[in-house]
């Protein structure tokens, strides 16, 4: 008798160590660093756009880069993690007023926000989460004139910005992932990016 609850003991040992490795749950930390399109700072600057057309303003070669983002995350459950998202976004373009070129503008988002990510499959190879954020962009403008007669502009303001990433996708090693994103907010209606666990 004591040989069979012997074995079924080490039967069920076995068994829940099999289990955990099928699961994810050794990693706390994770840091990733991604690129996406389409964030809110960049609907800013093309609403602020239409706006100034109204008192003649056009503008050329508009450029935007990032939003790049930065993220950390500790794993106080299996399923949750809390932490933080910094991202960087930078748009520049040529002005004209009356068709004649005026400057350049250039705005620069700066944004922290302190974030959560719940995990719905956390596997070792393979993971399917959502995460929401909420925090402050800092902006900073300024116009460089080509005016003569007309002097630099520069100013700096602080606005509520929010990242609901909605479904993200991860895969690769126990450590070393590649991972896509779909949601709205600062870090973009998309992105792509690579994380690393411990």
């Amino acid at each position: 008798m004591k040989k069979i609850i012997m074995m079924v003991a080490v039967a069920m040992m076995a068994a829940t160590n099999v289990k955990a490795q099928e699961g994810y749950d050794d990693t706390k930390h994770e840091v990733a660093v991604s690129c996406g399109a389409f964030s809110n700072s960049q609907w800013i600057d093309v609403l602020e756009n239409m706006a100034t057309i109204i008192v003649g303003a056009t503008y050329d070669d508009e450029k935007f880069f990032g939003p790049i983002s930065a993220e950390y995350f500790y794993h106080a459950k299996s399923w949750l993690g809390v932490g933080g998202i910094f991202v960087f976004g930078r748009g520049t373009q040529d002005m004209y007023l009356a068709g004649k070129k005026d400057g350049k503008a250039t705005n620069t988002y700066y944004t922290l926000m302190p974030a959560a990510k719940f995990n719905w499959l956390r596997k070792k190879h393979f993971g399917m989460y959502s995460k929401v954020a909420v925090g402050a962009t800092l902006r900073s403008e300024s116009i460089d004139s080509d005016d003569p007669q007309s002097k630099d502009y520069s100013d700096t303001g602080i606005h509520v910005n929010w990242q609901i990433s909605a479904l993200g996708i991860e895969a690769g090693s126990p450590k070393l992932r590649g991972f896509v994103e779909v949601g709205v907010g600062e870090q973009g209606l998309g992105q792509i990016g690579v994380r690393y666990k411990f």
